[in-house]
């Protein structure tokens, strides 16, 4: 597979997981939102152990990009920060329910 082919392949990826997220959470209800994207942040860390393994992999192949290595560590700062604010808001939302005498 050439460099453009494999370049197309990948947009062609991307561009379908866009839409498919796009059109799976704009059918979810505003009241279920929150609730739903705290509830299921864990998978996020799925998204977070793929962008390792792509600069990994940059690592281990012949001289990589610059460019590449930026985008790849870009995505794993990314994805950590989608973790673990998904879990603060989760922690925030349980806060509510608590009451005020903070029993847990």
């Amino acid at each position: 597979m050439t460099d453009v082919n494999h370049l197309i392949t990948l947009l062609t990826i991307f561009v379908l997981a866009v839409f498919v997220g796009f059109e799976v959470i704009s059918k979810v209800p505003t009241t279920l939102h929150t609730p739903l994207m705290s509830a299921t942040n864990a998978i996020h860390g799925i998204v977070v152990a793929g962008a390792i393994v792509a600069t990994v992999s940059l690592f281990n192949g012949t001289g990589a990009d610059a460019g590449m290595v930026i985008v790849a560590i870009a995505a794993v700062t990314l994805g950590a920060i989608n973790v673990f604010g998904g879990f603060s808001v989760t922690e925030r939302m349980l806060e509510m329910f608590r009451g005020k005498g903070g029993s847990k």
